[in-house]
């Protein structure tokens, strides 16, 4: 019986093409999207994705300031950062961040979605966030992303539990 030995492919540094996105975070949930452009920072979209190789894309986020945290999630959550003095732990609500820095929001939770390591400060490095709809990287034309699945639905995306005509949500136990 013979056998045919097959090759793999291992890309090399030189090889990868890195391509250009732009995507518009107005509405969409800070999670979904997150996870996507981690996706697509890691290159895992390609199939010549390598673990320990940057295959990636870069990624522009715009409109940071308008994405939105589901089930009011913004005023239960909070970002601990610590000193490493005593008593230097500081707590902030996701909604007082979402006000103040909603760049740094949106990198948290892409960072926390790639490896640790310098490969993944790497990628991260390819991330590349703004507040408003201007950039300045129009000169390598970046291709529209739109992430479809991201989008909440229109009964989740408020802050509160509240509907849009103000009545609150019940539940009914039946039994």
């Amino acid at each position: 019986m013979t056998r045919i030995a097959g090759k793999t492919y291992i890309p090399s540094e030189k090889s990868i093409e890195h391509k250009w996105y732009v995507v518009d975070a107005d509405g969409m949930v800070l999670g979904r999207m997150a996870s996507e452009i981690a996706k697509l920072l890691r290159g895992k979209h390609k199939p010549i994705f390598t673990q320990n190789l940057d295959t990636g894309d870069n990624v522009i986020v715009v409109n940071a300031a308008k994405v939105v945290m589901t089930a009011s999630k913004g005023d239960k959550l909070y970002h601990y950062t610590h000193s490493g003095y005593p008593g230097g732990l500081k707590a902030y609500r996701y909604s007082d961040l979402l006000d103040k820095k909603p760049d740094e929001v949106v990198k948290m939770a892409v960072r926390g979605m790639l490896p640790k390591g310098r490969l993944g400060r790497r990628q991260l490095g390819k991330l590349h966030v703004y507040r408003g709809s201007d950039h300045p990287h129009l000169a390598q034309k970046p291709l529209p992303l739109d992430i479809a699945h991201a989008k909440p639905a229109s009964s989740t995306v408020s802050s509160t539990d509240r509907k849009v005509d103000g009545s609150e949500d019940t539940k009914e136990v039946n039994g």
